[in-house]
């Protein structure tokens, strides 16, 4: 890639995230994945982040409630909104502003610490990153040059680049790479792009700290980001097939949700049922 491409690839898709709640306000990265035309709304134009789910966990509040058709106290969900950066630049490299927007968290995954937000605004969002193309996973390997691009500390994005150091680091039964690139505390979501492509292989999740007396040193050089296998299982398991299959849309995805929720319906009724009757 040129300088220009560098830019456009492996800085500007990544925003800052902002979980505002009474607690207080965390700041976290994102990957802009998808921007497109929304299909029935000619001009208006659907856009969604990538990011951990650590980084708008604050958002998510699950409260008991009476379910009248179950008949028994559930658990209900409570969602506030993301804030979310997009910054623009002159001369490819000067920041000169930023876009603040609204976002709806509309998938996530604890175990999987990812996590899908979608911007309220119609307006479209210029620079996409790229996924890995499924097939090209078994492509990887070590000593690949690597860019881990991030708010780290909450500052604007910027880059570090390093290698691939391990492929397949299991940290609580999921799959990680590892890479020696700079990450820091603000990282979290960000994109761990490959350097030759620009493609986003994985999301930057953890680090690597050691006991020191009353302290925690970290260890910079061993970042672990989710592997792109992961990315993949994640979308799929949350019906988000259209960000990586340009024949799915959002639409589709929102219909297939619905129908997996009417199934988890009946299954509990069912469940319900039989429980009523051993009473």
């Amino acid at each position: 890639m040129d300088l220009r491409e560098k830019h456009e690839k492996l800085l500007y898709p990544v925003v800052r995230i902002f979980a505002e709640t009474p607690k207080g306000t965390s700041a976290g990265s994102g990957t802009v994945v998808y921007s497109k035309e929304d299909p029935d709304n000619i001009g208006e134009y659907q856009t969604f982040v990538l990011t951990n789910h650590h980084v708008i966990a604050d958002l998510i509040k699950l409260k008991d409630s009476w379910h009248s058709v179950l008949k028994k106290t559930v658990k209900t969900e409570f969602m506030s909104k993301a804030k979310i950066e997009v910054f623009s630049y002159h001369n490819d490299s000067i920041m000169d502003s930023s876009n603040r927007y609204v976002a709806d968290v509309i998938a996530y995954n604890d175990s999987h610490d990812l996590a899908v937000l979608k911007l309220e605004s119609p307006t479209p969002v210029k620079h996409i990153a790229p996924l890995l193309p499924e097939k090209k996973i078994k492509d990887l390997r070590l000593f690949m040059d690597i860019c881990v691009s991030g708010c780290s500390m909450a500052h604007e994005p910027f880059c570090n680049y390093g290698q691939l150091t391990f492929l397949t680091e299991d940290i609580e039964n999921k799959k990680y790479f590892m890479c020696n690139a700079g990450s820091y505390f603000g990282n979290s979501g960000g994109a761990l792009f490959l350097q030759d492509t620009g493609e986003l292989i994985g999301v930057p999740s953890r680090l690597t700290g050691q006991q020191l007396g009353f302290g925690v040193d970290m260890v910079l050089f061993m970042g672990f980001s989710a592997h792109t296998s992961r990315l993949y299982e994640f979308f799929k398991e949350q019906h988000l097939d259209f960000l990586f299959n340009p024949d799915k849309s959002y639409a589709d995805a929102l219909k297939d949700r619905e129908e997996a929720e009417k199934k988890s319906l009946v299954e509990l009724q069912v469940e319900a049922q039989k429980d009523l009757q051993k009473k």
